[in-house]
């Protein structure tokens, strides 16, 4: 996995019952749909609820707890001599406390590839992701689950993708990334200012 392009943020571990509870609620509502609103427009996700309930769910639970309004998108990750592709990173503000990490629901167990307007949560070790996502702004093969691969080859946890606002993910990832980096190897990424998210709301 390239840690130059999308850094390894927490998804795993055992949401509880909290999210096994909302796991039995998304069964009956279908794919639910989630606006993230932002200085520069409106992003609306619709979530692979079938797909990807655990991963759903977790997501939900953050958006109706409020945990991301406030937050931001603080990464701009763009792809070497193609400016216009790459993803844009979000999450919580550092002054929310997060809720535990989730078991890693991986492409190869859902079937959602990184394409163009995918929504993935974002992680450290499988195991350990808890809020912070990311959208692509084009094809990003390589963040899905590679079998075979060397090394930790389980990929991203996609769980949905945009319908509305791919003008605004684009926007984004075209901001300026001068901020510093906590990781040399992704220097230059860094959103400043980063750009804030007013609030998410489920909408579907």
């Amino acid at each position: 996995m390239s840690g130059a392009r999308i850094g390894r943020r927490s998804l795993l571990g055992g949401a509880g019952l909290v999210v096994t509870g909302a796991m039995g609620a998304l069964a009956a509502t279908g794919k639910p749909r989630v606006t993230i609103r932002t200085n520069h427009g409106a992003i609306v996700v619709e979530l692979e609820a079938g797909k990807a309930p655990l991963t759903t769910a977790n997501f939900l639970h953050y958006v109706e707890a409020g945990k991301y309004d406030g937050g931001s998108f603080f990464r701009a990750s763009r792809t070497p001599g193609a400016p216009k592709e790459g993803t844009i990173v979000g999450g919580p503000s550092d002054k929310v406390r997060r809720f535990p990490p989730i078991a890693h629901e991986s492409t190869r167990m859902t079937g959602i590839k990184h394409t163009t307007g995918t929504i993935s949560l974002g992680r450290y070790a499988p195991g350990s992701a808890t809020a912070d996502f990311f959208i692509c702004a084009s094809p990003e093969p390589y963040l899905d689950a590679h079998p075979g691969a060397k090394g930790d080859n389980l990929g991203y946890a996609a769980f949905g993708q945009v319908v509305a606002g791919m003008g605004v993910v684009r926007t984004i990832l075209a901001l300026p990334t001068p901020g510093k980096s906590r990781f040399p190897d992704m220097e230059g990424q860094w959103l400043d200012p980063v750009v804030p998210i007013l609030n998410m709301r489920r909408v579907g």
